[in-house]
């Protein structure tokens, strides 16, 4: 028969667990609490213990933890072994798979999280290259700006000005389709952007489907001191928001600190929380404590309550010792160990219990280096029961009063001795450095976890060691450590903090108070590091050098580059100085050719690139920069080249195949780039930005259905991006499916409002349907949230011209021209603009420039102005060149000079000869009305020529096809030979017409 009720000794055993006697009040108010449901108005959900180091906290919450495992709770502890948000939660996980219970979706995410986490890096780093292709708007300058918008790229502190707040917008809109492109899946992305919020939801789900199995769930949050700073605002809005979702009823939070719950934060919410202040013990529960380890005599009673004050630590180490007369009692306050050293009489283990204070922690491993004798690990078994040292699972950690005592008796008693064993065990992480590296490459060191742990031991007891002379040296691995990760740099900082307390090294324990100060700020905590050591004084350059690194990494991403430039050069130059081992030097090489390349100095860039290189050779993620910055610089084949040899030392680098495809497509190598889209996306198969590269590879091929066939894939795996619903509207928009296309464009801008591309496209689309006030609404948006975008301006200017709006179209076609000196299509347009409104003083001067510029393909224009001026055999050559080119247009203008030189009939033969290339010419059906309007005039075949204008002017027109008509029917005007009888009334409608169209729109 099974027992419903515990037995005597049971209960009896309970009571004196771990030595644990007092706090009864305390243990009493939990224990009711659990007997109250979620409901009642008198249960709390919280539980903030706050007290002086040394005042029992960790040891009340380890008894509260084991009375709700009693109540059949589910428990989880998490302490200062954790730097973010995302460790913690790894850390609770771990913690619940203790008692069996799987947070197996929770473990996966966490799990992509750490894959995808610093993937960003080198999508941030290549984000320029991964731009689609299309009306994007954003600058090469403004790319890398989007993670200082997302909150992902801390502040760079005064070394930088402000950045454009419409800048970081649009960079971090761009750095989300970079991401989005490189990942797949949005939640993936989100893991990237906004880990808390990605990973929370997965927590909450996971403690839903535990919280059905178990009457509690309770989480402890011990050294709440140290993560508070990054744990408490994420707490807050768990228990009390539902920014990721409902938090069961039935879980209970406990934290413990040294300080109160932050007021300002917690304030509002006293009615679900219960606060538990720590003071010392009572004299009862002093006396109860001691009592239990069997000291009665009230002299020996009353000496230990005056020296401990009632400090549950001191209080339960002179208890442990049972002292039996005054003489066994002196002041615990001189070190704790002193106390224990007197009662123990093996020597082996008084030894061993002081010198198990100099590292942080232990595992069986660490006190073998500390302990050389043969029964080390009966002494490491007797280590762990002792009552100031805690078993945390997998290492034991002295308590921080009674260790900080040690070490200063230590370090006083024979700073030689504490030298020399600092340099043993500095020793020992050392060689187990060495090992831990072993088959990993020197750039790859800091994404092994082992490694970074047992870095930062051997760099603390080195500190230890050599007092005064290693600071340089740790805090040049500081600046690694930040540039890793700033939950990593944070640990360094605490351990800086923790080497110059137990050395007594000010300078040491200042650097680590004011690191850790500053990377408690999640936004603007590495820019500040950066800027403190970048600065820091001292004949010592390798952490200067090391920081201007970090600094220029971080200002390139917010998008400055200029002074991201200047922070790679100070970096470089006191690198050089300080004799930078090859790969630091290769590393600000890079960051340089980043600079440069955001910058579009390419040829910098690639000098950057080939010193990195030969610093740090057969390193892929240089070879595809290389290639990147070459395929950025219009240099295809030079990029397949560098992409080529990243390939052969990594044939699997899937983004080194994308990019060798896209350059392979730019070259006309329609199959190999094929072949090379295909093969990256069976390595990745959801990587976005190659799904859209292949697409446009399709559409440039008429692979209309295997394009679309991309994008809707594309589509089905981030239907919420506003990137992919651009392109697949872009795609709809030169399929010629305007409906479709303004629907999927509108999709694009209702997820993101001010995106300007899609505004864009969505305005060419409506010019396409005709609708000219949809279109500049559209455009003009797109113009104003982006000022120098270039492919819009061209796109409005376009739109004017249709509608009249002569001097907005001239006024944008000069602004084309004044972003792109190359922009000679504009160059051209504003030319032919003037002449169609008889502007032929400021056409022939526009005209003449372009002459001087060698703009080419204009013979159509020359052609014209020579005719204005009567310059028939100059007017006829350029015809002639024309016709060489383009047949139709060439024929026409050839008509006109001989024309307009001999007469209608000498050119009858030349119009009929128009009229057969017509219907071969590549025209879309309105230009071919328009022309078959005109040649019809020209050949006197007015039937025909009424037939089709009719026609023309029954359904939508444009104004500039209208003025262009009406243009070469004036010039037709005054031939000799023409019937101007006929043609001057078809002439007066086409020029009502075309007015009508100006009138309307007039601005």
């Amino acid at each position: 028969m099974v027992r419903a009720r515990p037995s005597m000794q049971e209960l009896i055993g309970r009571r004196r667990r771990a030595g644990f006697i007092g706090r009864g009040g305390e243990r009493a108010a939990f224990r009711e609490n659990l007997d109250l449901p979620p409901e009642d108005e008198r249960h709390r959900f919280l539980f903030h213990i706050h007290g002086q180091a040394g005042v029992g906290k960790t040891f009340l919450v380890r008894e509260l933890e084991q009375t709700a495992r009693e109540r059949g709770a589910l428990t989880a502890y998490v302490d200062e072994g954790v730097g973010s948000v995302p460790e913690a939660l790894s850390a609770l996980s771990r913690e619940f798979a203790r008692q069996d219970v799987e947070f197996k979706k929770l473990d996966r995410a966490l799990t992509s999280y750490r894959e995808r986490r610093h993937e960003a890096e080198a999508v941030a780093a290549g984000l320029d290259s991964t731009t689609p292709d299309g009306p994007s708007p954003v600058t090469a300058t403004a790319v890398r700006a989007g993670l200082a918008g997302l909150g992902l790229i801390p502040g760079a502190g005064p070394f930088v000005g402000a950045v454009d707040p419409a800048q970081v917008a649009q960079a971090a809109d761009r750095l989300k389709r970079g991401l989005s492109a490189k990942f797949g899946s949005q939640d993936d992305v989100q893991l990237v952007l906004s880990p808390e919020r990605a990973l929370t939801p997965k927590l909450l789900d996971e403690l839903e489907s535990a919280a059905s199995t178990v009457p509690w769930i309770v989480l402890f949050f011990d050294t709440y001191e140290r993560t508070g700073p990054f744990l408490d605002h994420w707490l807050h809005d768990l228990m009390t928001t539902d920014r990721y979702g409902a938090l069961p009823a039935d879980v209970i939070v406990v934290t413990a600190g040294q300080q109160p719950f932050d007021r300002a934060r917690w304030g509002g919410f006293a009615d679900f929380m219960a606060e538990i202040p720590l003071g010392p013990f009572t004299e009862a529960e002093t006396r109860g404590l001691l009592a239990d380890r069997g000291v009665v005599a009230e002299p020996v009673v009353t000496e230990v309550l005056r020296l401990t004050g009632g400090l549950p630590l001191l209080v339960s180490t002179l208890a442990e010792q049972r002292p039996a007369d005054l003489e066994d009692v002196g002041d615990p306050s001189a070190t704790a160990v002193e106390r224990f050293l007197k009662w123990e009489q093996d020597p082996a283990r008084r030894a061993v219990a002081l010198a198990c204070a100099l590292p942080r922690s232990l595992d069986l491993d660490v006190f073998r280096a500390v302990v050389d004798a043969p029964e080390s690990d009966a002494l490491f078994g007797w280590l762990s029961g002792l009552p100031f040292v805690d078993d945390r699972r997998d290492r034991l950690r002295y308590h921080d009063l009674v260790r900080e005592t040690m070490l200063r008796l230590l370090r006083r008693r024979s700073p030689q001795q504490w030298r020399e064993r600092h340099e043993v065990l500095a020793a020992a992480y050392g060689g187990w450095c060495e090992e831990a590296a072993e088959g990993v490459r020197p750039d790859e060191l800091w994404e092994e976890k082992p490694w970074r742990g047992l870095r930062l031991e051997q760099t603390y007891h080195l500190l230890c060691a050599r007092r005064g002379t290693e600071l340089a040296m740790a805090l040049a691995r500081v600046v690694q450590a930040c540039t890793w990760e700033q939950a990593e740099g944070r640990r360094w900082a605490r351990m800086l903090e923790e080497a110059g307390t137990a050395a007594d090294d000010t300078a040491v324990r200042d650097w680590g108070r004011r690191l850790r100060e500053a990377l408690a700020d999640d936004q603007r905590g590495l820019g500040t590091v950066a800027d403190l050591l970048a600065s820091r004084p001292g004949p010592d350059l390798t952490v200067r050098a090391l920081a201007y690194g970090l600094l220029g990494k971080h200002l390139v991403r917010r998008g400055e580059d200029a002074p991201a430039l200047a922070a790679f050069e100070q970096g470089l130059a006191l690198g050089e100085r300080a004799g930078l081992p090859q790969l630091e030097l290769a590393r600000l090489h890079y960051g340089r050719a980043i600079a440069h390349q955001t910058l579009e100095n390419f040829t910098a860039a690639m000098t950057d690139l080939d010193r990195a290189d030969a610093l740090w050779p057969d390193t892929v993620e240089i070879l595809w920069e290389r290639g990147e910055t070459q395929r950025l610089a219009g240099r295809p084949e030079e990029a397949v080249t560098e992409f080529e040899r990243a390939l052969a030392l990594d044939p699997a680098h899937a983004d080194s195949l994308a990019c060798r495809a896209v350059c392979r497509h730019a070259l006309g190598q329609l199959a190999e780039a094929l072949a090379d889209f295909d093969r990256a996306l069976d390595i990745a198969e959801n990587d976005l930005w190659t799904l859209v590269r292949r697409s446009h590879l399709c559409r440039d091929t008429g692979e209309w259905d295997e394009a679309f066939a991309d994008l809707d894939r594309a589509f089905a795996l981030a239907p919420d991006v506003a990137w992919i619903a651009s392109e697949r509207g872009d795609a709809y928009r030169l399929a010629h499916r305007y409906e479709e296309a303004v629907a999927e464009l509108g999709r694009a801008v209702e997820l993101k409002p001010d995106y300007a591309s899609a505004l864009a496209s969505r305005g060419a689309v409506h010019f396409e349907l005709r609708r000219a006030e949809e279109a500049f609404a559209d455009l003009d948006r797109a113009i104003a949230l982006v000022p120098d975008y270039g492919w819009a301006l061209g796109r409005r200017a376009r739109t004017a011209l249709v509608v009249g709006r002569t001097e907005r179209a001239l006024a944008d076609l000069d602004r084309c021209v004044a972003l792109d000196a190359g922009a000679d299509w504009a160059r051209g347009r504003a030319v032919d603009l003037l002449m169609r409104c008889g502007r032929w003083t400021e056409a022939l001067d526009r005209l003449a420039e372009a002459d001087r510029l060698a703009v080419p393909d204009l013979e159509e224009e020359r052609a014209e102005a020579h005719r204005h001026a009567h310059r028939w055999a100059a007017a006829m050559r350029e015809a002639e060149r024309l016709a060489l080119r383009e047949p139709l247009d060439g024929t026409i203008c050839l008509a006109l000079a001989v024309g307009g030189c001999d007469g209608q009939e000498a050119a009858r033969p030349l119009w009929r000869a128009a009229e057969q290339l017509l219907p071969r010419a590549d025209l879309d059906s309105s230009a071919r009305a328009y022309t078959r309007c005109f040649l019809a005039c020209a050949l006197g075949d007015w039937p025909t020529a009424d037939a089709v204008l009719t026609r023309i002017l029954a359904e939508k027109h444009d104004w500039d096809d209208l003025a262009l008509l009406a243009a070469l029917l004036t010039e037709l005007l005054p031939t000799p030979g023409t019937d101007r009888l006929r043609l001057a009334p078809r002439l007066a409608v086409v020029e009502s017409a075309r007015d009508a169209i100006q009138a309307r729109y007039a601005e």
